[in-house]
């Protein structure tokens, strides 16, 4: 496949005029090290601390994160390879850091956004985890503060940097299976329940009133804490914002699609009977002027749909392509195999690193824009969930058309001494 056209891909993707170049947020010489701090550095955070630690010119510089046996944990890590590293356990000190180049947040998702805006308000470029926001306008504020302080903001939907799924789209985006009319999203898995567990006093290590940040105050508890945190409104989007923003951002970036101008999702808990908020299935159906886009979710199901733990099917005119996690492959209608291949290397930090050296926007396979749409359709089907009935949307003022209810889930309510910044 030709680099051009992966490009004109992302470039379709971006804002008008944000393929201008950017400065970099201190005085560097061309081969300095880009100095990294990794913020929650649990799960994601851990593996994200050894992609940046891996490759070539990049240094991870700092580590924060609230949980003090976290932290001192990779700390030592990095002590007994002899390596520098500065620890912190709250984020506005480590901003003050004006050595520091990057922030990559693998935070809960009601953190994402904040710290993500107050980095960029700090000078720095940023790699947020996926979702990219909480809220749909948490959403666009932190596309607009990109802009405006020309940061490059990266989004963690990989996806975006495999060279087998690139070759995938453009073979779809070719015209050669016809239209394609619909794509599916598919989140098919087996997560157990989390039973329930009474409110306790917070661990002695852990900083628990920064940790909940802007969310409201409420006592700890175990099942809200450290992962399990995903299964709860104030802090999660559930399991289409952890998994299933994959599928649905490989199915946007398919179609072409950006937002929709409808949504109808339902769901609930067929499963679970326990302290979970979200649910555990899910359907949506995202309309847009000629095409669907479906989510289907089942975290009952330690089987495959149509193939899939967690993938996606196109159907064109033509015949289908499937990509999965080992590849991708086109079946005509006539039940011939067509092309295909493996999903290839993930080399999305290495793509980031690109673009915070180039500084170009345009660089980037999954700018902070392409994170806003995707995540925005996660929102909009928990949105229409939550409100019960089928929502139209206006993509250009990014709202639901005549409904008010729905418009309070746009935003939200931000605690006393955590409030976002404004543009």
């Amino acid at each position: 496949m030709k680099g051009v056209t992966r490009r004109d891909f992302v470039k379709s993707s971006l804002a008008a005029g944000a393929v201008l170049a950017v400065p970099f947020s201190r005085v560097r010489g061309a081969n300095d090290d880009i100095r990294v701090a990794v913020v929650g550095i649990n799960g994601r955070g851990s593996g994200l601390i050894g992609s940046f630690h891996n490759t070539p010119g990049v240094r991870v510089a700092a580590l924060c994160d609230v949980d003090g046996n976290a932290l001192d944990r990779e700390v030592k890590r990095f002590k007994d390879r002899n390596e520098k590293v500065d620890g912190y356990n709250d984020y506005r000190r480590m901003l003050e850091d004006k050595s520091l180049d990057v922030v990559c947040i693998a935070t809960p998702d009601h953190w994402h956004v904040p710290l993500a805006a107050f980095s960029v308000i700090a000078g720095k470029d940023v790699y947020v985890e996926k979702p990219l926001s909480h809220t749909i306008s948490e959403g666009r504020l932190l596309v607009n503060l990109a802009r405006k302080h020309g940061r490059i903001v990266q989004h963690g939907t990989q996806s975006r940097s495999s060279e087998g799924l690139m070759d995938a789209v453009e073979y779809m985006q070719s015209g050669k299976l016809g239209k394609i009319r619909m794509a599916k999203a598919i989140n098919s898995q087996l997560r157990g329940p989390i039973g329930r567990v009474p409110d306790s006093e917070a661990p002695a290590h852990v900083n628990y009133d920064v940790w909940l940040g802007p969310a409201p105050k409420r006592p700890f508890n175990r099942n809200r804490f450290h992962y399990k945190w995903h299964w709860f409104w104030d802090y999660g989007t559930g399991d289409i914002g952890n998994d299933g923003i994959h599928q649905i951002d490989i199915a946007r970036w398919g179609l072409g699609v950006k937002l929709p101008k409808a949504v109808s999702c339902s769901g609930g808990q067929l499963f679970y009977n326990d302290d979970h908020e979200t649910p555990d299935t899910q359907v949506a159906t995202f309309e847009y002027d000629d095409v669907y886009l479906m989510y289907e979710m089942r975290l009952w199901t330690p089987y495959p749909l149509e193939g899939h733990d967690n993938g996606n099917i196109f159907y064109g005119d033509n015949g289908t392509v499937s990509i999965g996690r080992r590849g991708w492959q086109v079946t005509f209608k006539n039940g011939k195999k067509g092309p295909g291949g493996p999903r290839g290397s993930d080399s999305h930090t290495s793509n980031f690193i690109k673009a915070v050296r180039s500084r170009k926007v345009s660089d980037l396979n999954a700018d902070v824009e392409v994170g806003h749409y995707s995540a925005a359709l996660c929102h909009m089907a928990n949105i229409s969930m939550r409100v019960g009935r089928r929502l139209k949307f206006d993509a250009e003022r990014e709202r639901f058309i005549d409904d008010a209810q729905a418009n309070t889930y746009l935003t939200k309510q931000y605690r006393k001494g955590y409030e976002l910044p404004t543009l």
